[in-house]
């Protein structure tokens, strides 16, 4: 009688194991975000750029992010024109764009600032509906929206 309880012990406990498990999965699960750059200056950018590292880092990796996007409007993407880039943002956006970050480049912002797309990052998206419709879809899409 004693080892049929040790059995009815270890199978209960071994069910709320398995229970555990798959409530584990079941809550794991890709985030989809999407930031707004709009404020001039390369501190604000790298500032932007480190809450996005920190983001990834928080949640596990780059693998539990199904979608994310950076999107940059008004004067925030003239720190972005390649030839002035500070040395330490295009690092830094490299890294992010490597673990599948997107940079959205506002088409209307483009035209106002004079800036072509071949001043922009390598594997930029322009934007030519604009960044805030750009955002708008996004989070159509169940993105989450922040904004540093």
């Amino acid at each position: 009688m004693k080892i049929q309880r040790s059995w009815v012990l270890v199978l209960a406990m071994a069910a709320v194991l398995v229970a555990l498990v798959h409530a584990d999965a079941a809550d794991a699960r890709k985030h989809k975000i999407v930031y707004q750059l709009s404020d001039a200056g390369v501190d604000k950018a790298k500032f932007v750029l480190g809450n996005i590292r920190n983001h990834i880092s928080g949640v596990g990796g780059s693998q539990n992010i199904e979608g994310l996007e950076l999107v940059v409007f008004g004067p925030a993407l003239k720190s972005f024109v390649q030839g002035s880039m500070d040395p330490t943002l295009m690092q830094m956006l490299d890294a992010l764009q490597m673990q599948g970050m997107r940079f959205g480049a506002c088409g209307n912002t483009m035209k106002n600032f004079s800036i072509t797309a071949e001043q922009l990052p390598p594997k930029s998206l322009i934007l030519s509906q604009g960044g805030v419709v750009r955002i708008m879809e996004l989070q159509e899409q169940g993105y989450i929206y922040l904004r540093p």
